[in-house]
């Protein structure tokens, strides 16, 4: 058993200083230290224990007798009481000292604590008494520091009233047993935005419960107050509460009974566990975020193997196509072949597409025509803009200058915009429009850009965007799109892209619907290369020999039709053991081969060549649909050969062969 704390005032104390109300309430308030899940000690002007609650011999596990009239020193171990000494010369001065770490304590070991100190009637700079509270918080320190619990530190002050209830960092509410509040801490009164004032006298239901939950709760306090089952005194449970303004908050309460006088009063310490709950709400939130990146990321990969496996058959019906428009020239059924061709090329455009945004790679940035990177995101969002019943409008300046940019980087700007604006159309019932236009940016007299600049336009007849908030539509995490349909990412992150790379993106004012404009400068001359090649022995292109390897043998007929009818004399090898062999046989003034074959493929055939042919190892063209590959890019930069990505059309094979075979 603990003993009672008593106060004696001196005799010059008149009831005008210590007042009926504190004689009044100090039994009330021990008992509330015997009741609070804190312990609370009192120390003598010669540091020794002359006081202390329940909670504290529980956790030390010491009898009264052997702890009262002790140095603390003796109880709490030398270092503990070294954290005690460094804050003895602050509490001579009346200052309430507050500090919370890891401390040695005697008996316990290494415990995390956070405690307050009360220096009480300082005299000549030393206190009569010290009151100390402490919680021992290393279990929830340990388990979650982020959400660790708000526990009640009373602190005192004057007839310890005010120290331990009106400075504790929970709020406690105290009622009568009828409900009406009788003490409201300024913790409560800070959760609940009600002063004391107001809240002092009125009934505890409508302080702070939500009306929805009044009548149980009302209920409950007739069948206690009636000596029913007292259901929840002195158990940790999670309620709803209601601020003054009518807001609703999740709380941790925890409620007991103290009888002072023959009448019950009941105190609640509340904690407020909105930050909590928002915190476990985000880490679910973040949690499905992953889940559905995982998901984007897996798709992209599936989407990346099937546009891959479709640059094959795409190339052969885009060759056949234009070859087969060749030999019917003058017919009028080889505008069927050419429309199979134009066909095939836009299947060709949304294929590269889709592997560019599903494979992640470096910035590369090169010669860029935002013409077709425009025609390509139409391409690819065209099913999705006809199906929701929008006109899309193409006025592309013809001959565009082209842009120093990295094509996946701006090619998912311009995605995103016509993304963005399809969905901001879908506020309309019917007439929806949607204009991509590029043009060349005027040179002003003052204007000291030395670069001139293109511009990309992508506008839509949609609602548009509130004037109070177009210049916040460009923060991270802002979005003026409903729950679940946008991040508040796209448009921070392509304005990002645009002013990495020397532009910008913004919003115009038209007067209808929203459009936005991106302006990138023009690019220079291309970047020359660190080392000139080796200038090669001249060859008559007309009577060059190529050898085209491919283990597709339609890619590889295909590619030497094409070439055959150019001029070349052209022979074809189905691996690149055969290619080898061929070599070995024949003279060829350039190799046509593919990347990826099942024995030897194109890395391993070109370093072959380049040791039994060094000449012949710097013209070799790479035919692949996967470009994009980590490997495929470090094996192009260590050759330094060139490259032409599937699907490809006649003029291309032959414009880089030309180039293969230029002295």
């Amino acid at each position: 058993m603990t003993e009672t704390l008593h106060f004696h005032p001196t005799p010059d104390a008149g009831v005008g200083e210590l007042g009926s109300v504190l004689k009044a309430t100090l039994p009330l308030l021990s008992q509330l230290l015997e009741a609070v899940p804190a312990r609370v000690v009192v120390i003598d002007v010669a540091e020794r224990f002359v006081w202390a609650n329940h909670e504290f011999f529980k956790f030390t596990g010491l009898h009264p007798k052997q702890v009262l009239g002790q140095p603390i020193g003796r109880i709490i171990g030398d270092a503990a009481y070294a954290d005690y000494g460094a804050v003895r010369s602050r509490l001579a001065s009346g200052q309430t000292v507050a500090w919370e770490g890891w401390t040695e304590l005697a008996g316990a070991g290494r415990r995390y604590m956070r405690e307050h100190l009360i220096p009480v009637d300082v005299q000549a700079g030393v206190p009569q008494a010290t009151v100390v509270m402490s919680l021992d918080l290393t279990e929830l320190k340990r388990r979650d520091a982020e959400l660790s619990a708000k526990v009640t530190e009373l602190q005192a002050s004057e007839a310890l009233k005010s120290s331990i209830f009106d400075h504790a960092m929970a709020a406690l509410v105290s009622t009568d047993r009828t409900g009406h509040i009788v003490e409201f801490n300024p913790a409560a009164a800070a959760m609940f935005g009600l002063a004391r004032a107001e809240a002092i006298g009125r009934p505890v239901s409508d302080v702070m419960i939500p009306a929805r939950l009044r009548a149980a709760h009302e209920a409950g306090m007739a069948r206690v107050s009636a000596g029913g089952e007292q259901r929840i005194i002195g158990k940790r449970i999670e309620m709803q509460a209601q601020r003054a303004d009518g807001n609703e908050f999740p709380v941790e309460m925890v409620l007991w009974r103290t009888d002072v006088a023959g009448q019950a009063f009941y105190t609640a310490s509340l904690f407020d566990l909105s930050e909590r709950q928002t915190a476990l709400s985000e880490i679910e939130r973040q949690r499905e975020a992953l889940r559905q990146s995982e998901k984007l990321t897996a798709m992209g990969s599936l989407l990346a193997g099937v546009a891959h496996e479709l640059n094959n058959p795409l190339s052969i019906v885009m060759g056949r196509a234009a070859l087969l428009a060749e030999k019917m020239s003058g017919d009028p059924r080889a505008a069927d072949a050419q429309r199979i061709h134009e066909a095939a090329e836009r299947c060709g455009r949304i294929v590269r597409t889709f592997l560019n945004m599903a494979r992640s790679r470096p910035a590369n940035r090169s010669e860029v025509a935002l013409n077709d990177l425009a025609t390509a995101a139409v391409d690819m969002l065209g099913y999705v803009l006809r199906s929701h019943g929008i006109a899309v409008t193409l006025d592309l300046l013809p001959g565009l200058p082209p842009v120093k940019a990295d094509a996946d980087q701006i090619g998912q700007i311009v995605l995103n915009l016509i993304v963005n604006a399809q969905q901001a159309l879908g506020a309309r019932d019917n007439g929806r429009r949607l204009t991509v236009s590029t043009g060349v940016a005027p040179m002003t007299d003052g204007d000291r850009r030395r670069t001139p600049r293109v511009w990309m336009r992508v506008r839509d007849n949609g609602p548009g965007i509130d004037p109070e908030l177009r210049e916040r539509i460009f923060e991270p995490f802002f979005t003026t799109k409903s729950e679940g349909v946008g991040t508040g990412l796209g448009l921070a992150v392509s304005r990002s892209i645009a002013r990495d790379h020397g532009g910008e993106l913004t919003l115009q004012d038209d007067g209808s619907g929203a459009c936005f404009c991106l302006q990138m400068p023009v690019s220079g001359e291309p970047e020359a290369s660190e080392t000139e090649p080796v200038p090669l022995p001249a060859t008559d292109e007309c009577s060059a020999r190529v050898l085209v390897v491919d283990d597709e043998t339609e890619i590889a007929e295909l590619i030497g039709e094409m070439l055959s009818g150019a001029g070349y004399e052209v022979m074809t090898a189905e691996s690149g053991a055969v290619a080898l062999a061929m070599l070995a046989e024949a003279r060829f003034d350039a190799i046509v081969s593919d990347l990826h074959m099942p024995d030897i493929d194109g890395a391993q055939l070109w370093r072959e060549v380049k040791a039994r042919h060094p000449s012949l190892a710097r013209r070799m063209l790479f035919v692949t649909g996967d470009t994009l590959s980590p490997i495929a890019r470090q094996f192009l930069h260590e050759a330094r050969c060139d490259s032409l990505n599937k699907p490809f059309s006649k003029p291309e094979l032959l414009a880089r062969v030309t180039a293969l075979l230029q002295p």
